[in-house]
């Protein structure tokens, strides 16, 4: 298996997880960040957009001041 660096990680060095596990920095998974250089472009790609789709999420929830 060759390792692919073709997409950048999407870390922001704001590691912080929330009570679920997920990194509010870049809102990935312990798992998807252990696993980043390991994944093909393709799956770094599914995590990006599972990342975007978690931080609607949590954006959603914040309340408005």
């Amino acid at each position: 298996m060759s390792i692919n660096n073709n997409i950048k990680n999407p870390c922001i060095h704001v590691c912080t997880k929330d009570e679920k596990g997920i990194c509010l920095g870049c809102y990935r998974s312990l798992e998807e960040i252990r696993a980043w250089y390991k994944y093909s472009d393709k799956q770094k790609l599914h995590v990006i957009e599972i990342a975007h789709k978690r931080r609607a999420e949590y954006d959603k929830e914040l309340p408005y001041v």
